[in-house]
């Protein structure tokens, strides 16, 4: 890992290829470059499941920290890295990343992982798409473990507590 108050290094943009941001980041990290990649994690469904998954917060792009002094590991091995598309430049230059933007990143994706962005969220009015109940409208009370969740449905003029699994729910139109 390099010294973060190095003033020869600064961190610079890498556009990385399709859905291959985690592969070009460990590829990077095995050649020994000091590597960021910004994750969301926020709740999917997943096979019925509702879990937590973390993805880039910029799909295909990541940050490298690099020296700009001619002392500083080579930026050649970058281009052909697997996962890699290429450095972004402007021009001739390559983006050049401010300092306090990355360690405000860092700041947010941690709070970030102690509170995921939830798919549904209490209130919010869906559908359903499977069972008995498939194609009433509902609202979203919470999710109960892994695979079901709670919702209120209207039924005689009364809202009625239903369990159901997550993977049977639409976002309401």
């Amino acid at each position: 890992m390099n010294n973060p108050l190095d003033p020869t290094l600064a961190w610079y943009l890498v556009h990385t290829k399709l859905r291959q941001e985690k592969n070009a980041l460990l590829n990077l990290e095995q050649q020994g470059y000091e590597c960021y990649l910004p994750l969301l994690a926020q709740e999917k469904l997943r096979d019925a499941l509702l879990s937590i998954v973390h993805e880039a917060l910029f799909p295909r792009y990541l940050f490298i920290r690099l020296s700009h002094a001619q002392t500083g590991k080579s930026w050649g091995p970058i281009r052909s890295t697997k996962g890699v598309s290429r450095l972004v430049c402007f021009g001739s230059d390559a983006a050049r990343i401010d300092d306090a933007l990355i360690e405000l990143l860092r700041a947010r994706e941690h709070i970030a992982r102690l509170q995921p962005r939830r798919l549904f969220t209490p209130g919010e009015r869906v559908r359903l798409s499977r069972g008995p109940f498939a194609g009433l409208d509902a609202l979203y009370e919470m999710h109960d473990g892994a695979s079901r969740v709670m919702v209120l449905i209207e039924m005689l003029g009364k809202p009625v507590r239903v369990q159901i699994e997550a993977g049977g729910l639409l976002r309401a139109s």
